[in-house]
C-alpha cells in the first residue's frame, strides 16, 4: 500500500506550473528502480519548494510523465537591495530595435565548489539582491507611455531565481570533445526560454538560474532583455554580481542616456502582443563550438596581414587594440577580423546551395561607447551598438584569400565611426523598425558577442575560475555565431556557430578550414 503522496516539484524551466510539468514521487520511485543513480539528492529544508495543489491530478500525472533530467526544486523573488531612484528609462534608438528579440541567455559552468548547496544559493541570492540595487532597472519592466515612448520603469518589481538540480549528470555530459552542443540540455539551464524582449512589458527583465549537477559542478546562468541591455552591459552586470559575491568593490553602471536619448522616434505595434522574432526559431540546426588557439590565432592574422609573424607582445584578441590602432590611421587587420574572414569563406564554401553570383553578407556588431564624439562612457547602462555589414559574392570570396575577406571586414568596421553611427541612428529614426535578424537568403552570417568580453575575469564568485560559457536557444538561426574568450586568458578564441546540418557536415570535413582548427583543452 502507498502513502500519500507527499508535495510535487515543479519543473518550472519554461515558467509555467503546467501539470505535465510535475515531478512525483511516484517518478521518482520508479525510476531508482530501474536506475539507483538517477535518486536526485535529499533537498535542505531551507529550500523553498512549491506544493502542487491537487493531490488527485498529482497522481493521475505522475503516472505517465517521465522525470525531467533537470528539475528546478525551488524558486525564489529576489528584490534590489538598497537601490537609489533612477527613475523611468527611455529606450533609445539601439535599445527599441531589439525589441523582437529573444532575451540574451548566457551563463558558466563551474567545477565543483565544495560549497553546501544551502550556503551557495543564499550567498548567490543575497548578492543578487545587492547587484540589483546597483543595477536597480533589472528589476524594472517595460512600459509604453501615452506618446508611444518605451522607458524600463524602474519600480523594484522583483526578479526570479531559480535553485535547480540535474541529478543523473555530470560536467562531461554537457562539454564533449569534438562533439555538438547539447542543445535538449543546455536549453533547460536557463528560465524564459526564447521570451521575446517586448514581453518585458508584463514578464521579469532578468532571471536567474544556478543548476547543481551530479558530480557537484555548477551552472550559473542570467537572462536578460535584450532590449534594455547589450553584451557590455550584460557582463557588466554579471562581473557586478559575482564581484559582491566575493566581497570586492563594484563600479556602478552610467544611466545618463546620452546615446541619442533626445531622440523623438518611437516604434508603434499593433495588439498586445507586439512584435515576434523575425527568423524561424524551430528550423534544424547544429550547434558546435569551435576552438582557435592563441597560436591559430596569431597565425590567421599574420595570414591576414601578409606578414611571417605577429608579435605576441602586440596580440590581443578582440576589438579594443585594434580601434585604438584604427582611431589614428588605418592600422592594421585584427585578430577578430581575420578569424572572422576565415569563418566567412569556409562556410560559404559549405554552402553548395548558394549561386556564385548570388551576394554574401557577414554581420557584426559595433561597440559605439568610444566612436562617437563625445564619447559616452564605458559603462553606459543599455545597448549602445550598432549592427555593420560587409558584402560579397561567393565567387568573390572563393576566388580571394583570407586576407581579401579580412581587408574588407577591416575597411567596414574603421569607417564606422562618429559620422556613420549618427546616420544610421538617423536613418532608423525616419524609418523605425525591428532588427530583422535572421538570415533570410540562406547565404548571411552573423558574429554576436566579443572576446573582449571578460567572461571568465571578474566572474569568479569565490569558487574559482569558470571552466566553461555556454548560452541557450535564443537567436540562434543558421550562420548565427557567437565568439568567447578562450577559458585559459591566453588570446585563444572559442567561436559557438550555428548551422543548418549539412552545412555544417560540411565545414567539419573541410581541412582548409580545419587547419586553424584545434581540439577544446
Amino acid at each position: 500500500m502507498n502513502p500519500s503522496p507527499s508535495p510535487c516539484l515543479y519543473n518550472v524551466s519554461d515558467h509555467r506550473a503546467m501539470p505535465n510539468a510535475i515531478l512525483c514521487d511516484a517518478i521518482a520511485e520508479s525510476s531508482t528502480a530501474t536506475n539507483p543513480d538517477r535518486m536526485a539528492p535529499p533537498i535542505s529544508a531551507d529550500v523553498v519548494v512549491e506544493a502542487a495543489p491537487m493531490a488527485v491530478l498529482n497522481q493521475m500525472v505522475c503516472a505517465t510523465v517521465p522525470a525531467p533530467i533537470i528539475t528546478v526544486v525551488s524558486k525564489q523573488t529576489v528584490l534590489p537591495e538598497g537601490a537609489s531612484p533612477v527613475g523611468d528609462l527611455k529606450l533609445s534608438v539601439s535599445d527599441m530595435p531589439m525589441l523582437s528579440c529573444h532575451y540574451i541567455q548566457k551563463g558558466l559552468f563551474f567545477p565543483p565548489t565544495g560549497t553546501p548547496m544551502a550556503r551557495l544559493v543564499s550567498s548567490l541570492v543575497s548578492s543578487l539582491a545587492r547587484a540589483l540595487g546597483v543595477f536597480p532597472a533589472l528589476a524594472g519592466r517595460l512600459a509604453t507611455l501615452p506618446d508611444g515612448r518605451i522607458v524600463i520603469r524602474c519600480e523594484d518589481a522583483a526578479v526570479e531565481f531559480y535553485h535547480a538540480v540535474a541529478p543523473a549528470l555530470s560536467l562531461h555530459d554537457f562539454l564533449v570533445p569534438d562533439a555538438d552542443v547539447p542543445t535538449r540540455l543546455t536549453k533547460d539551464l536557463f528560465p524564459m526560454d526564447r521570451t521575446v524582449s517586448y514581453e518585458g512589458h508584463r514578464r521579469p527583465l532578468t532571471s536567474f538560474q544556478v543548476t547543481v549537477l551530479g558530480d557537484g559542478a555548477v551552472f550559473v546562468g542570467f537572462v536578460a532583455n535584450h532590449a534594455v541591455v547589450d553584451g557590455t552591459s550584460f557582463w557588466h552586470f554579471f562581473n557586478t554580481w559575482a564581484g559582491l559575491c566575493r566581497g570586492e568593490p563594484v563600479q556602478p553602471p552610467d544611466f545618463i542616456r546620452n546615446f541619442f536619448g533626445g531622440s523623438t522616434a518611437v516604434l508603434r505595434f499593433s495588439g498586445r502582443d507586439g512584435p515576434a522574432v523575425t527568423f524561424d526559431a524551430a528550423a534544424p540546426l547544429r550547434e558546435r563550438v569551435i576552438h582557435f588557439s592563441a597560436a591559430a590565432i596569431r597565425d590567421l592574422k599574420a595570414a591576414a596581414n601578409r606578414c611571417r609573424k605577429t608579435s605576441e607582445d602586440d596580440e590581443v584578441n578582440g576589438k579594443p587594440v585594434h580601434d585604438l590602432k584604427v582611431q589614428g590611421g588605418p592600422g592594421e587587420i585584427s585578430s577578430f577580423q581575420s578569424m572572422c574572414a576565415h569563418m566567412w569563406t569556409a562556410v560559404t564554401r559549405a554552402r553548395l546551395q548558394l549561386a556564385a553570383d548570388a551576394t554574401t553578407t557577414f554581420r557584426m556588431a559595433v561597440n559605439c561607447r568610444h566612436r562617437l564624439r563625445p564619447k559616452i562612457s564605458a559603462v553606459y547602462f543599455g545597448n549602445a551598438i550598432q549592427s555593420v555589414a560587409t558584402t560579397a559574392t561567393v565567387a568573390e570570396l572563393a576566388s580571394h584569400d583570407l586576407r581579401w575577406a579580412a581587408s574588407r571586414l577591416h575597411a567596414t568596421v574603421v569607417a564606422h565611426e562618429d559620422g556613420a553611427i549618427r546616420q544610421a541612428a538617423a536613418d532608423w529614426e525616419a524609418a523605425p523598425r525591428c532588427f530583422p535578424l535572421g538570415n533570410p537568403d540562406g547565404a548571411a552570417l552573423t558574429m554576436g558577442s566579443s572576446p573582449r568580453f571578460p567572461m571568465y575575469d571578474g566572474n569568479d564568485f569565490g569558487w574559482g575560475r569558470a571552466v566553461a560559457v555556454r548560452s541557450g536557444r535564443a537567436n540562434k538561426f543558421d550562420g548565427k555565431m557567437s565568439a568567447f574568450p578562450g577559458q585559459a586568458g591566453d588570446g585563444s578564441v572559442d567561436v559557438e556557430v550555428c548551422l543548418a546540418p549539412d552545412t555544417m557536415a560540411r565545414l567539419l570535413g573541410d581541412d582548409e578550414f580545419l587547419q586553424y582548427v584545434s581540439p577544446a583543452p
